[in-house]
């Protein structure tokens, strides 16, 4: 295309697709960090109920508060919490390759419309 030309529209359209499924990878990606991070967070501190004593006194964080719990309730807890992240961790991925796969077929789409016969393909 020549400088000054204008983006038709039905290419336009094409590339605020591509730019939304980008923008949800990039959303899908940081929610796959998080569950990731809190994983970390949630093995330490099995690690460390686990070396403590059964009769020794054990608190969780409810809000902006500790509430004294037991360790056998806090392991179960966090075990639960994990298996949930990845469960979670799971269809996030499998939403990742889904819009990896989308955006590689919208780009080969886009350059063949550039480099094709810069008409709107036929319905």
């Amino acid at each position: 295309m020549s400088q000054g030309q204008q983006i038709p529209p039905w290419l336009q359209e094409q590339l605020m697709k591509l730019q939304q499924s980008q923008q949800n990878l990039q959303s899908i990606m940081a929610q796959k960090q998080q569950l990731d991070m809190e994983q970390v967070e949630s093995d330490r501190a099995l690690e460390e109920l686990k070396k403590a004593a059964d009769t020794d006194p054990v608190y969780k964080h409810a809000g902006t508060i500790l509430i004294k719990s037991t360790k056998t309730a806090l392991i179960a807890e966090l075990e639960e919490k994990k298996e949930l992240a990845n469960t979670r961790i799971t269809v996030l991925a499998k939403q990742e390759t889904r819009i990896k796969e989308s955006i590689k077929e919208q780009e080969t789409k886009i350059n063949e419309m550039i480099h094709g016969s810069q008409k709107p393909p036929s319905q």
